[in-house]
């Protein structure tokens, strides 16, 4: 069966503690993808000019943050890797041509680790990270994830983990959001309802209020949503499955696209 794809949020690392509406609906979306034969997940916080893949057989979990409850440095998601998938991975960039490199011993960060312990909380299922390039154009981001569509017909899950508004200098007290921030959305939300990739693409210039929803220090978490996207270029069909707000400045959505 093929599998949906996926842009998940993952907010601040907190969720990882936190039992809320968008933790409880990320459990309930793993319960119903049941258990895929890998993940596969474009992360924003593994942002390098390279394409980058891991090819651990067993991760460490990154505590890429500071500042957070000593609880939060004490969970782990012990995930496996998978050599074999690491290699399909590989194979599919080959073919189109797109250099990239394998990667040993790096553990998966927070943008991984913090969203898959909410959808596969045994972590028994094998994970491969890649990296993005916020400095590609989201015509090339889109053109990488689609050269790994055909892993969606092999059982694997594909993700991209990100926040389309991801503004941490603005943060507040409380999860009210921003009339920017559900304004940014909005647009952004008819872009992918409609798949209009000339104005998506164009978001920098076109979407309103982008400096802020977008600031230039968190581009990197906007543009796993374009390599999520090329994985479902064939149907081209989106739905926003949840929408939530972590301190007025970050939005918790998921996208799925088929």
């Amino acid at each position: 069966m093929k599998l949906p794809a996926f842009f998940i949020a993952h907010g601040s690392p907190l969720l990882a503690l936190e039992d809320n509406e968008y933790t409880r609906f990320l459990a309930r979306l793993g319960q119903d993808l049941g258990k895929p034969r890998g993940i596969v997940v474009f992360s924003a916080h593994w942002d390098s000019p390279e394409q980058l893949i891991t090819v651990d057989v067993q991760h460490e979990t990154q505590h890429d943050f500071y500042g957070f409850p000593d609880e939060m440095y004490s969970l782990t998601y012990p995930a496996p890797g998978d050599p074999e998938l690491s290699n399909r991975v590989s194979e599919l960039f080959k073919e189109s041509n797109l250099a990239h490199q394998p990667v040993l011993g790096r553990g998966l960060d927070h943008g991984v680790w913090v969203v898959l312990k909410k959808m596969f909380p045994q972590a028994d299922i094998p994970v491969v990270a890649l990296s993005v390039d916020s400095l590609r154009s989201p015509e090339e981001q889109y053109r990488i994830g689609r050269m790994l569509a055909p892993l969606r017909d092999e059982g694997v899950l594909l993700i991209g983990s990100g926040g389309l508004v991801h503004n941490l200098r603005m943060l507040k007290q409380d999860d009210q959001p921003e009339p920017w921030a559900l304004e940014f959305d909005a647009w952004v939300s008819k872009g992918m309802e409609q798949w209009d990739l000339p104005s998506l693409f164009a978001y920098d210039k076109q979407a309103p209020h982008v400096r802020t929803a977008v600031p230039s220090y968190g581009r990197e978490h906007f543009v796993p949503l374009f390599y999520i996207m090329g994985t479902a270029d064939e149907g081209r069909r989106a739905q926003r499955m949840i929408q939530a707000y972590q301190y007025g400045t970050l939005s918790l959505n998921c996208w799925m696209v088929d």
